[in-house]
């Protein structure tokens, strides 16, 4: 089955959508409780971030909130990138092609001043957005655990666990990870569909 096939359909049980859509088996909390490094990293990770890493339910759960996060960030860098690109490249090309040369330096002053406020703007929406992603407690919540569900899949895998190479599919979380105790905990909007 190609990955745009896995795309149109909808996961199966224990199923998830990974990065860029494409659909993978859950492994199950039995292969990781197999390997004893892999069910104590489980445990105190679970411990740290309050998540049962050992709860099929729980993780399937959390891998496909962990989806639609980051689709939520894709599509909230595209809602912010795109239009700063465009004003960047509209500004400059308007700078080069005709600023520059034919207006006068009172013109060229005014051109330069509604520049800055229009970056500056365009700047502030920008970060708004980004912050608007990024500082989403409940969402940090779940970024939170699926750092630590990658870590514990990792462990599992390298001391002998039946675990496919980059499972679960989601990298590390430099920042805007952070397990925030008091945050909500987000449901599923429609479980079919991720």
């Amino acid at each position: 089955m190609s990955d745009e096939d896995e795309e149109d359909r909808e996961p199966g049980p224990w199923e998830y959508r990974a990065r860029e859509g494409i659909i993978r088996k859950m492994i199950p909390g039995d292969v990781i409780a197999a390997v004893p490094a892999a069910r104590e990293a489980a445990e105190s990770e679970g411990r740290r971030v309050q998540f049962d890493f050992l709860d099929d339910e729980a993780v399937l759960k959390m891998l496909r909130l962990r989806h639609i996060d980051d689709v939520q960030l894709q599509n909230g860098g595209l809602k912010a990138g795109i239009p700063t690109a465009l004003i960047l490249v509209g500004l400059f090309i308007y700078w080069g092609a005709y600023v520059q040369y034919w207006e006068s330096t009172r013109n060229q002053s005014l051109f330069y001043a509604g520049a800055g406020l229009i970056l500056a703007a365009t700047l502030g929406f920008f970060v708004l957005m980004l912050v608007r992603q990024w500082g989403n407690r409940p969402r940090q919540k779940v970024r939170a655990r699926a750092a630590a569900y990658r870590k514990i899949a990792h462990i599992a895998a390298e001391n002998g666990g039946d675990v496919p190479t980059f499972y679960p599919h989601y990298g590390p979380y430099p920042f805007a990870a952070n397990f925030h105790s008091d945050a909500a905990e987000l449901d599923l909007p429609d479980q079919s569909r991720y």
